[in-house]
């Protein structure tokens, strides 16, 4: 059939415009509504606290409200999955954290694969922890620490914010790599776990700066190393693990990630916009105050971070045969 010459030309027109019109909406200017920002644990937390910082930025600069929205429940798993699920427009965003990484052994049937169903857009910042043990412990050192430990094995309280956490486990990677039996107690956070080392029901514990180092200062707790790979500013005459045990690393860290399949050009401008935030000098002040370092970098970097924490969490959860609580 031929089309008369005046109808062709209103269809090829029509058609024109239509496909216009379909690569503006494409091309949507983004955000055009307020983004949420998943944290999978209470206000107050780490990740919140990661979270809020990174949303108070974008807020300021990308003109729409970033909203953190906490989700706690089964160590992150709840916040993880109701993202995993979430559309793939960039409105919803996850503050993934090393607890995530852990959590792919440590549960055995989970409703998601962080690995597949995540995609990471930027870091936020991480942070080591301190190896701290109550003033009467007698050790002054991490080796006499660990020659204690071999001496009197089954001896020592390990405590923890609980089972399955990064302390909880920077505690199991000392036990591996040292070749001692320390006795794990789980608290329901890090608040009872440090009240107890300090009225000496517990022996140590692996803290973060911002919870550990005013008690290092006042004389109340020891510090004996920091988990880092390298010494840390905030206490720079601390030795590192890795000083006697080569190769040990245990940190919390932060990620903002979304739905996997999400646009490229969406994850790009996050990270964009973030990696701005964490070159500002009130950001890494503030990040600092917190214990922590800045991460920026691209996607990438991110992927093989969270797949090698993930490998390397997840031989310790084996290994030392640790259960979901």
């Amino acid at each position: 059939m031929t089309l008369p010459r005046r109808r062709f030309l209103r269809i090829v027109a029509g058609a024109a415009t239509f496909a216009a019109t379909s690569r503006l909406e494409a091309a949507e200017p983004y955000p055009v509504r307020p983004v949420r920002v998943v944290v999978g644990f209470p206000a107050g937390a780490g990740a919140d606290l990661a979270a809020r910082l990174t949303a108070e930025w974008l807020s300021a600069r990308m003109g729409q409200p970033f909203i953190v929205e906490n989700r706690p429940g089964a160590a992150g798993n709840v916040g993880a999955e109701l993202v995993a699920r979430a559309p793939r427009d960039g409105y919803t965003l996850l503050l993934i954290n090393s607890s995530n990484a852990i959590n792919a052994t440590l549960y055995d049937n989970l409703n998601f694969n962080l690995i597949r169903d995540i995609a990471p857009v930027v870091g936020v910042f991480r942070g080591p922890f301190v190896m701290v043990i109550n003033p009467s412990f007698p050790a002054q050192s991490l080796v006499e620490f660990i020659a204690y430990a071999k001496a009197n094995p089954g001896k020592i309280n390990m405590a923890s914010p609980g089972i399955g956490t990064t302390p909880h486990l920077a505690g199991e990677l000392l036990n591996m790599m040292a070749g001692i039996n320390m006795i794990h107690v789980p608290y329901r956070g890090t608040g009872p776990a440090i009240t107890d080392l300090l009225a000496g029901r517990v022996q140590m514990t692996f803290a973060s700066m911002l919870s550990a180092t005013e008690y290092v200062r006042q004389g109340q707790l020891r510090a004996l190393a920091v988990t880092s790979a390298t010494r840390w500013d905030a206490l720079p005459g601390l030795p590192t693990v890795a000083d006697v045990l080569p190769g040990y690393e245990a940190s919390a860290w932060f990620v903002v990630g979304t739905p996997a399949g999400t646009p490229a050009e969406i994850v790009d401008q996050l990270n964009s916009q973030i990696n701005a935030g964490l070159s500002d000098p009130t950001m890494k002040a503030r990040v600092a105050d917190l214990g922590g370092m800045v991460m920026p970098g691209a996607p990438a970097d991110f992927a093989k971070l969270i797949a090698d924490e993930t490998d390397k969490w997840g031989k310790v959860v084996k290994a030392a045969g640790i259960k979901a609580g």
